[in-house]
């Protein structure tokens, strides 16, 4: 049976000895080697492949990666939104909310009713195109206070006071309510699919690059926004984008992610500092520095993968400047980088291997000025 038609969802008790903060306290989404193929005629595509990645509560966790990397497919099976020819084939979604007295929930094994009443109270989404997500003939107050009746039993002077005040949190005039998608501003569109996202005061938000089609101010702005938010409301955020610029300004943890799998995951600061592959020490090379002196940008040369054809090892060594022949046997699991540092992990062996095995390790080291 595919794992998008399963039935009753499967409730756990909480399991500290997995992605678990410090205390006992479990992780407020735990995923688990989960795994999403495109089927056809011509054979399955391998669109995420084995992830396993971890929000906590209050967190922020960037991902990064290249377009066609699986990150917005991630995002959608998270919460089981894939449409066919998608379907999940490993792995789980465990949640655990305040709502949730204390049990975790398998969304990979959800009903279409517990799905229902997860989505957007407990797991909500910023989708990429603020434009293509709203209804174009619906205006705004509409589109807010759909999501509240939906889920609540809210009198309607108090969904109207409630989005009032949200569409106040998020920069939008009162008087916007009223209007259509198409008479808002880019960055106003924007901020409506946030305070959408916001309006069941949900446990997890999901942003798929909420910044990208908007001009650096903003961004800026946006950006600032959510922060703000974020500490107000104490939600955890999953922040897609490809831009490592914008992740290692808000984010906390960051994840990387190629071809479908995650290569390397670990703190902002480490990933800044000592990145340990080279695909992200590549996507840390293509931004200027914002403070210190000015270097040369690079860029990633070649394209990502053919997914439909998947070589051995490492998905990355035809493009890879340090590439050799033993990258053609990778076993592409996560490793720590360092005994010291165990929350820094590395898909790419020869950044924490010695040099006798990988001849390449010191140029793997290096990291970006």
């Amino acid at each position: 049976m595919r794992r998008e038609d399963a039935g009753q969802a499967t409730r756990l008790g909480p399991d500290p000895s997995h992605g678990g903060q410090p205390g006992g306290d479990p992780a407020t989404l735990d995923i688990r080697g989960l795994s999403i193929v495109y089927r056809s005629s011509l054979g399955g595509v391998a669109a995420v492949n084995g992830v396993d990645l971890v929000l906590r509560p209050g967190e922020v966790v960037g991902l990064a990666g290249e377009s066609g990397s699986g990150k917005s497919t991630l995002a959608y099976g998270i919460v089981r939104l894939l449409r066919p020819p998608a379907v999940i084939t490993a792995g789980s979604v465990l949640y655990t909310g305040r709502r949730t007295q204390g049990s975790t929930i398998d969304i990979t094994k959800s009903s279409a009713q517990e799905l229902r009443e997860l989505r957007w109270r407990e797991i909500a989404i910023v989708f990429q195109s603020a434009m293509n997500a709203l209804n174009p003939v619906l205006r705004i107050r509409e589109q807010l206070l759909d999501g509240l009746y939906a889920h609540t039993d809210i009198r309607p002077d108090e969904a109207l006071s409630r989005i009032g005040d949200l569409v106040d949190l998020v920069g939008i005039p009162r008087n916007r309510l009223k209007s259509y998608p198409h008479e808002l501003s880019g960055g106003m569109r924007q901020r409506v699919m946030i305070a959408m996202a916001l309006v069941l005061r949900p446990e997890v938000i999901i942003m798929d690059e909420p910044t990208t089609a908007l001009d650096v101010v903003l961004q800026r702005d946006i950006l600032s926004e959510i922060a703000q938010l974020q500490e107000q409301l104490g939600f955890s955020i999953l922040f897609i984008t490809h831009d490592m610029s914008v992740l290692l300004a808000v984010s906390s943890r960051l994840a990387i992610m190629y071809a479908g799998r995650l290569i390397e995951v670990g703190s902002s600061v480490a990933i800044r500092s000592t990145p340990a592959h080279p695909y992200t020490r590549g996507l840390l090379g293509c931004f200027p520095p914002l403070r210190g002196p000015k270097r040369p940008l690079t860029w990633i040369s070649g394209s990502p993968p053919d997914l439909r054809h998947p070589q051995p090892g490492c998905p990355y060594m035809p493009r890879c400047p340090q590439a050799t022949a033993k990258c053609s046997d990778v076993d592409m699991r996560l490793r720590p980088t360092s005994p010291d540092d165990a929350g820094h992990s590395s898909a790419c062996p020869f950044a924490i291997g010695n040099s006798d095995t990988f001849p390449c390790e010191q140029t793997h080291r290096a990291s970006p000025s």
